[in-house]
């Protein structure tokens, strides 16, 4: 087999080519991955034809992860129909049915960073959380951890941030 004209990895050594091939032969023939996780050729030449029907459908967890990555988490909430469970003040609870059987179902709260960017905008982020979460602050405070590594309680966490 003839040598690759390129191998592309990412910070970690993985193969990784969000653009293009992460090897790539004289040929033509190439092998396509991100962050070491190996996906179909079209996922990284034209990520706008994924579906969320084809990220349900996509039986390995990793390459749905990807595939997931690409379509973007704030649209896929949007086009696949996920259940507002909880909002307040702190955010917003999404969940979306497990894709597959076996699975947890896709939990995220939305929430809006209290610090401002440059241009005085402030960013939306989607913070994956466990599936047995039921309020946007309980979402919220899972994502932390005390001195110990101990969860942290939704009164808790709702008293550390007012006093900052």
């Amino acid at each position: 087999c003839a040598r690759p004209r390129a191998i592309h990895r990412d910070a970690r050594g993985r193969l990784h080519n969000e653009s293009g091939a992460a090897i790539d032969w004289p040929d033509g023939w190439g092998m396509y991955a991100i962050h070491g996780v190996r996906v179909p050729r079209d996922v990284i030449d034209r990520p706008e034809t994924i579906t969320t029907d084809r990220i349900n459908s996509e039986p390995n967890a990793e390459v749905r992860r990807v595939m997931l990555d690409r379509y973007g988490l704030e649209r896929y909430i949007r086009d696949s129909g996920a259940e507002r469970v909880h909002r307040d003040d702190w955010g917003t609870l999404w969940r979306i049915p497990a894709p597959t059987r076996g699975d947890d179902p896709l939990t995220v709260v939305e929430v809006l960073n209290s610090t401002p960017e440059p241009d005085g905008t402030f960013k939306t982020y989607f913070l994956s959380v466990e599936a047995t979460q039921k309020t946007a602050l309980g979402a919220i405070a899972s994502t932390w951890r005390g001195p110990q590594g101990e969860h942290i309680s939704e009164k808790d966490y709702a008293r550390m941030s007012q006093a900052t």
